[in-house]
């Protein structure tokens, strides 16, 4: 208000908010009647324009003689500003006082002395401490804190961050001991807090109880990393130990062992008495083989009935010890299932782990070798791995190559090659020729059958082999129909395991029926040792097919002479001479006269003679005098591709 506007003023009090009047009123009355020193007041006063203002009003009284009021005379102060931070202040803590009391977190707020000052309600609940008693306590007595697994107690995470003046976030949960003594698990956050000036005036710690997430995540690595049956180890936890065992003793740290145990008589048991006592027995012997080892060393079932025990601080000469006292206690062991009682043994494969072993697959290889010798050297042994042990290394290679002769087939690198048969008594209208398999490693470069095929035999995947070869050859045929139509023979090689493989038979016939192929263009070629060593199934074999049109050729023939009596009954087209004898054929007189012998034989049983291995002229023409009928090697023509392999 300006001077004039307050000339002839209105009373004082139509300024006032009427909801202030009364208690200005009343703070009048006791300073004038002599209650208070001097009059002061906050309270609305309203502005010119019409609004109100917030004011804090001093004064004194001036009165008569009497007693009676003059007038006041004092100062008042526009605090409408600070009136309204105060608000807005008020209405932010009693927010933060509200989320505080709400929210799901523990928070425990200190000075900067680390003194508790505040602890919210869940913060109670999960110490134990009511506000009241915490108040005014180091932090350090309100949340105790221990590490999880060695109960070792730790430096409060609210200490550490007002000491290093930064937030500090727990990595791992910490064991807290509630006021009553129990014990819960918790994740916390802290941070100091700063004052205006940026100095640490206290801190806050939130936390939050994870007792029940951190038992699900203990149980769910528990069955990450154990086998449930039997309580062990499992396979991808020990292959991890093992990982760890490798790199200590590459760095000299310790020495390790592996021992690779299976139960003999599993099956046995498994088969008679059903999948539970198999169960059973592993379960047992699980208990047992536990009982045997030291606490430090690793016990785990890799799968079906097959153990490993990785053997701490051991030498190769105590893993052995080890591994004959765990035979020892399997063979002593009875397992009994509804009344009957079994005997076990156990194979046991002992190798070192030394900075020499190249990985952890090559450790596992060779104690499965190892194991695999113990086997077959008569079961309930052990047998340790040495470098130098020739059977295990050529073992160790045919495994590797199963895995490799496998992988070729599913990535499609195996490709068709043909080497032509030549005709030596007479010439003959049509291309006649032996389809050959090779495979493209995973460099690229072409490996031969004789690198691999003893490892396709030895763990059955020759049949799936031949499927591929027959699969493959005959789609080929059906695609060129110049090859189909000038084809008078083309022969394709069937290992002895396909001979005895009830559905490979029908296999083939459906690929006759599918192709449309003429049966009478193809002959399969089967080992002579195949053929003698599953006389009866080869020669059922033979006679369904030959019922199509199919033609058949007895390979290598000549390495096995016990095969002589079995050939006037062998219904075989052509015999093929092992290549063995015809090399030296030009300056081994025994030679040419088993050549000469074996055609004699096999024209005498109705069968007509191929030679294989001839590598020049010179034993291509001592072949046609002593009457072979065909002749094959490199002297006729060097293998050419037929079918690429699917990678490029």
């Amino acid at each position: 208000y300006a001077d004039e506007d307050m000339r002839g003023a209105p009373d004082w009090r139509s300024l006032v908010h009427p909801d202030d009047l009364a208690r200005v009123q009343t703070a009048i009355r006791d300073h004038v009647a002599g209650k208070t020193p001097i009059f002061e007041s906050t309270h609305r006063m309203r502005h010119r324009n019409g609004e109100w203002r917030w004011v804090i009003s001093r004064a004194t009284a001036r009165v008569d003689k009497h007693g009676r009021l003059l007038r006041l005379v004092g100062v008042e102060l526009d605090i409408t500003e600070r009136k309204l931070y105060e608000e807005a202040l008020f209405r932010e803590k009693e927010s933060a006082q509200i989320t505080l009391q709400s929210i799901g977190d523990g928070v425990i707020t200190t000075d900067a002395n680390s003194t508790v000052d505040y602890i919210n309600p869940v913060a109670e609940e999960l110490t134990g401490w009511r506000l009241e008693d915490a108040m005014g306590r180091a932090i350090e007595e309100v949340f105790r804190a221990f590490h999880e697994e060695t109960c070792e107690p730790l430096e409060n995470p609210l200490s550490v961050s007002v000491r290093r003046m930064r937030p500090i976030k727990s990595v791992r949960p910490v064991l807290l001991i509630r006021r009553d003594g129990n014990e819960l698990y918790v994740e916390s956050t802290a941070a100091p807090i700063r004052d205006g000036t940026g100095h640490v005036a206290g801190g806050v710690l939130v936390f939050h109880d994870v007792s029940e997430s951190r038992e699900l995540n203990r149980r769910l690595s528990y069955h990450a990393s154990h086998d449930l049956l039997t309580g062990l180890v499992n396979r991808r936890e020990f292959e991890s130990r093992l990982e760890r065992a490798l790199k200590s003793a590459k760095a000299r740290e310790a020495s390790y062992a592996l021992c690779y145990l299976d139960i003999d008589q599993f099956k046995i048991v498994n088969d008679t008495c059903g999948h539970s006592a198999g169960d059973a027995l592993l379960g047992q012997v699980g208990a047992l083989l536990k009982s045997k080892v030291r606490w430090r060393d690793t016990l785990s079932r890799l799968g079906g009935d097959e153990f490993g025990i990785l053997l701490e601080s051991s030498s190769l000469d105590e893993a052995m010890r080890t591994a004959e006292t765990l035979r020892e206690a399997v063979r002593n062991f009875r397992f009994t299932w509804e009344d009957r009682v079994f005997r076990l043994g156990a194979s046991i494969g002992v190798v070192p782990i030394t900075s020499e072993n190249e990985d952890v697959a090559s450790i596992l290889s060779a104690a499965d070798s190892a194991c695999v010798a113990a086997k077959e050297g008569g079961r309930n042994r052990v047998h340790s791995f040495a470098e130098n042990d020739i059977e295990l290394m050529r073992r160790r290679r045919e495994m590797q190559w199963a895995a490799r002769i496998n992988a070729a087939l599913e990535e499609g690198r195996f490709e068709l090659y043909r080497m032509a048969i030549q005709p030596l008594q007479r010439p003959e209208p049509g291309a006649h020729y032996e389809l050959l398999l090779r495979l493209k490693d995973e460099g690229g470069r072409i490996v031969a059958p004789n690198d691999f095929i003893a490892a396709a035999e030895r763990y059955g995947i020759t049949p799936a082999i031949d499927r591929w070869v027959i699969e493959n050859a005959f789609r080929w045929l059906v695609s060129e129909a110049d090859e189909r139509e000038n084809l008078l023979r083309c022969s394709i090689n069937l290992s002895g395991q396909s001979l005895g493989d009830d559905k490979f038979l029908p296999f083939v016939i459906d690929q006759f029926h599918k192709s449309g192929l003429d049966a009478s263009k193809i002959c399969f070629e089967i080992t002579e040792t195949a053929a003698v060593a599953s006389f009866s199934q080869a020669n059922r074999f033979i006679q369904a097919l030959k019922e199509l049109g199919c033609k058949f050729a007895l390979d290598d023939f000549g390495t096995g002479l016990s095969s002589f009596g079995y050939l006037k009954h062998f219904p075989v087209d052509y015999l093929k001479i092992d290549g063995s004898f015809v090399r030296e054929i030009l300056r081994d007189p025994i030679d040419r006269e088993m050549v000469r012998s074996i055609n004699e034989i096999g024209h005498l049983t109705g069968k007509q003679t191929i030679a294989e291995f001839a590598e020049n002229a010179e034993i291509i023409q001592m072949l046609t005098s002593l009457g072979v009928d065909y002749a094959q090697g490199y002297g006729v023509a060097q293998p050419q591709r037929v079918l690429k392999s699917a990678v490029a």
